[in-house]
């Protein structure tokens, strides 16, 4: 139940929905003046969500700043949460990425450079997918060609969501003795960390942040990011409203 109306709301708020919500009631009350109002309304948020500048001020604004690496801590673990792969390829001798394959390759780095010992790696299959395999098996199956040391990588291929990530980690760490007072390193989307972080703190693992795969770039002012509508820039809103919303219903749920 949590998870359909999570997904519902997820659906009827999100900016491309609202602007077409009202855009369409628009269209069909036009002889209205309410319709006019309407129609108006959908069109202008549409213009602003389709803003490059707008929307990269608002990622940036919701993403932690990245850490620069020599300024780390060493860790025992690194803990790499999945998400990133494309499970509907039916092919099973590489790993697909999609976009946040940084936790992956950053993860690898932090280990080349000693920052990271062990590397955790948690996350399942996902919802209805295609390829056998768990996300974290094809993440394990890149480091391994990538140099890792197989005996440095642990897997945890049960966890569907965020929650799940942080409370199937502990139950391992639990079983590995790892007393709770360890601190470890957390890698994740800058955009999904606070919620990732809610929960580990919330699952009593202490973790450092290591942000990876940005959204955001630097502010820039010239006259295509100001004025030009994209595409993408509604993705970002979506990307945010998704993840806001998700933070919502965790906070429900007493996830965080």
């Amino acid at each position: 139940m949590f998870f359909y109306l999570s997904q519902f709301l997820s659906f009827i708020v999100m900016p491309l929905s609202i602007c077409l919500i009202l855009i369409i009631f628009g269209l069909i009350k036009i002889k209205k003046k309410l319709g006019i109002k309407f129609l108006s309304c959908g069109v202008i948020l549409l213009l602003l969500f389709s803003n490059q500048f707008l929307s990269n001020e608002a990622i940036n604004a919701w993403e932690p700043d990245y850490k620069v690496i020599a300024t780390l801590s060493d860790y025992e673990y690194g803990i790499v949460l999945t998400g990133v792969t494309n499970l509907s390829k039916e092919i099973y001798d590489r790993t697909f990425f999609n976009k946040g394959a940084d936790r992956a390759t950053h993860a690898i780095q932090l280990y080349k450079l000693g920052k990271i010992k062990k590397i955790l790696i948690t996350g399942g299959q996902g919802l209805n997918p295609s390829n056998p395999n768990t996300e974290a098996e094809l993440l394990r199956d890149f480091m391994l060609i990538a140099g890792v040391d197989e005996a440095n990588i642990i897997i945890e291929q049960e966890a569907k969501n965020t929650y799940q990530n942080a409370i199937f980690t502990k139950e391992i760490f639990d079983r590995e003795g790892i007393p709770l007072e360890q601190k470890h390193l957390l890698i994740t989307s800058a955009f999904h960390m606070k919620r990732a972080k809610g929960c580990f703190d919330k699952a009593g693992l202490l973790t450092e942040t290591f942000s990876v795969d940005y959204y955001g770039y630097n502010r820039k002012f010239d006259f295509p990011v100001l004025a030009y509508p994209d595409p993408y820039s509604i993705y970002i809103w979506q990307k945010l409203f998704k993840e806001w919303i998700g933070i919502i219903m965790y906070k429900v749920a007493g996830y965080i």
